[in-house]
């Protein structure tokens, strides 16, 4: 599958600061970049960094009054959807050291206060058998509420509250797998039928030697997901972290499906 991806964001800034921008699609052995440009208003040369396990790459930017990014590619993906309720469960003491950071509470995702509910709810289930039915509680007693959390809400509040977008579902389902003894990761990602369009988060656990790729909105399959970047939560995965003050004029992300 080939998908067209297509960004423009524009931001009024009150000073000069230092913008750290992540939108480009991370080349992977399962998504090649076909064509892609990024272009930036900056006082300075961009410069990269690599993104968290060594996934995608940061940019940064100096920008001062006015701030614009203009991100266009095409991305061709070669992956398949896995039914991840078959898998098996991998003991803790086997993980590989990429994995062990993604068992442990995050600021976002508090995993160590769901463990009582995972046990009286789940009770004995484990790795895939678990994530499947986390996936589906996650996205059985949640409703897609745009506007119904903020950069403050944490996986607890969105427990609590039963509503959310999806970075809320993405950080419930990561903090949930967690308490389970599942690695769990957030993800930034491009999808063609995220509504309204927009940046999208979704999950991977780690399960049968590889992480796996999980939407519980239920807007994207792991097919059609493009990777920007990975992290312990939304704190690493941001699409633009600003060190300092600046307000919005106008965001767009458009993704479409090229082979259709």
């Amino acid at each position: 599958m080939r998908l067209k991806i297509d960004v423009e964001l524009d931001y009024t800034i009150d000073g000069a600061y230092s913008m750290l921008l992540l939108v480009e699609a991370a080349a992977m052995a399962d998504q090649h970049i076909a064509s892609e440009s990024l272009i930036v208003t900056s006082r300075e040369p961009l410069r990269a960094i690599a993104g968290e396990d060594g996934i995608g790459q940061r940019c940064w930017a100096l920008a001062e009054g006015w701030f614009q990014a203009t991100y266009r590619a095409v991305v061709e993906l070669d992956r398949q959807d896995v039914s991840i309720a078959t898998l098996p469960e991998t003991p803790p003491r086997l993980l590989p050291a990429e994995a062990v950071p993604y068992l442990l509470p995050s600021r976002y995702c508090e995993s160590d206060q769901f463990e009582g509910f995972i046990n009286q709810t789940f009770g004995s289930l484990g790795g895939g058998a678990l994530a499947a039915k986390l996936v589906d509680w996650v996205a059985d007693h949640l409703s897609y509420e745009p506007g119904s959390s903020n950069g403050a809400t944490t996986a607890l509040t969105t427990f609590a509250n039963r509503k959310g977008v999806c970075r809320d579902y993405a950080h419930l389902l990561v903090a949930l797998a967690r308490a389970g003894g599942i690695p769990a990761r957030c993800v930034s990602a491009y999808a063609p039928d995220v509504s309204p369009p927009d940046f999208h988060a979704v999950a991977e656990l780690w399960l049968d030697g590889a992480w796996r790729l999980v939407d519980a909105t239920g807007m994207a399959s792991a097919a059609d997901l493009v990777r920007i970047a990975v992290g312990r939560d939304a704190t690493d995965i941001a699409f633009m972290t600003v060190f300092g003050a600046a307000m919005l004029n106008y965001q767009h992300v458009s993704v479409v499906r090229l082979d259709d």
